[in-house]
Order: C-alpha cells, then sequence, then structure tokens
C-alpha cells in the first residue's frame, strides 16, 4: 500500500486554505501542467509529446461551512497511475489545519517499491502544499500542533 498522509496548519481561514488546496491549476510545478473542468482534472507530466496523464475524477466536493469541515476526494483512473486522495479543511487556532490523505500506485513498479513511492509523494504533496498556503502566519511544519484525527 502506498498510503501516506500530511497534515499543515495555516493561518489562513478555512475558506480562503480550500480555495487554495482546490483552485488544481496551482497545483502545477516543473514539468507538470495542471488542467481541470470542475468534475475531472488532469495533471500532465511530461515534455512535448512525451508524458503522461494523471486523471482524476472529483467524486466529493463540499466546502467548509459553519460547523462542518470542507472534504474533497478524487479517484484517479489513469492507465499509468491510480488510487485516490482527500483533503479535508477544518479551523484550527485562528487559522486553519489541511489534511491531504492519499493512496499513490504507479502500474509499473512492483509491490516492492510501493514504501519509496509513498515517500516521494509524501514529499512532493508536502512541498505543493506549503507553497498554495504561502505566505499565510503560521504555515509551516506538519502537524506541528495540529491533532491527526
Amino acid at each position: 500500500m502506498t498510503e501516506f498522509r500530511i497534515v499543515l496548519a495555516t493561518g489562513l481561514d478555512p475558506d480562503e486554505a480550500w480555495r487554495r488546496v482546490t483552485d488544481w491549476p496551482r497545483h502545477a510545478m516543473p514539468l507538470t501542467t495542471v488542467r481541470s473542468d470542475g468534475r475531472t482534472v488532469t495533471a500532465r507530466t511530461g515534455t512535448g509529446r512525451y508524458g503522461f496523464d494523471d486523471v482524476m475524477d472529483v467524486v466529493h466536493r463540499e466546502p467548509p461551512g459553519p460547523g462542518r469541515p470542507g472534504r474533497c476526494r478524487l479517484v484517479k483512473r489513469g492507465p499509468l497511475i491510480t488510487g485516490w486522495a482527500e483533503i479535508d479543511v477544518r479551523p484550527h487556532r485562528g487559522g486553519a489545519v489541511v489534511r491531504w490523505r492519499e493512496d499513490l500506485r504507479i502500474a509499473p513498479l512492483p509491490a516492492l517499491l510501493d514504501r519509496p513511492t509513498a515517500w516521494c509523494g509524501r514529499l512532493l504533496f508536502r512541498r505543493t502544499l506549503r507553497a498554495l498556503l504561502r505566505g499565510a502566519p503560521g504555515a509551516g511544519a506538519p502537524g506541528a500542533g495540529v491533532p491527526e484525527g
């Protein structure tokens, strides 16, 4: 299993944190572009005609509201990358806490490489989330004073 979790606290209010982490094109990084029509998110990694698509369906999307966290679930359905991702954004100490949980499977890799895949995924997505939340007071170390549950 390649499941990993990331927990980040931010000084952003939950609505703004939600807006940033679900603004799919902002998830782009070197060699990867991201586009979305609202129901499907496609991350294209590569250069020119050489590359692959990570296609995800947004199967649940509920922004934060009074007394409830924001929640989003994506299901990966590409031929190369499968799995799912869940995002949870809730109020925390005058700001928000973002929890990202993902199960990532790269089809041609043997199960022996699940742990390194999860480690790389955690590193990459932690960096992406920090960039999305950057500039917010309190954005910092994952899990710093943040309850895991």
